[in-house]
């Protein structure tokens, strides 16, 4: 039976630095999943989406982007049904954000 060391046999033919760099990657690489939502998410996000353009609430989405969520706040200006993106304006800073529909992952009241 022949014993294997793993990643030990490689180690020693490798630069100092080429083994930090590879652990720091590892570190780097804690992603996280997409979720997967379903029909009564969605229907719920619609209905908050619809509800804060008609009475102008604001709304905090989060959404997912390069592997991991991400948080915006402010008023919706526009759906955009053929694209699929909702343009989304914060008031305090005047920025423009647009936001695929798909990226959403949760929409709430601020």
């Amino acid at each position: 039976m022949i014993r294997d060391r793993g990643n030990i046999k490689w180690t020693s033919m490798m630069l100092p630095e080429h083994v930090k760099l590879l652990r720091d990657w590892s570190e780097e690489d804690t992603y996280q999943e997409r979720p997967e939502l379903d029909e009564q998410q969605l229907e719920q996000f619609n209905e908050t989406i619809c509800m804060a353009m008609e009475e102008h609430m604001e709304l905090v989405f989060t959404y997912y982007k390069d592997h991991f969520f991400h948080t915006c706040s402010g008023y919706v200006h526009y759906i955009d049904p053929i694209r699929h993106i909702l343009r989304i304006v914060d008031e305090q800073s005047g920025n423009q954000l647009t936001l695929p529909l798909h990226d959403i992952i949760d929409v709430k009241q601020k």
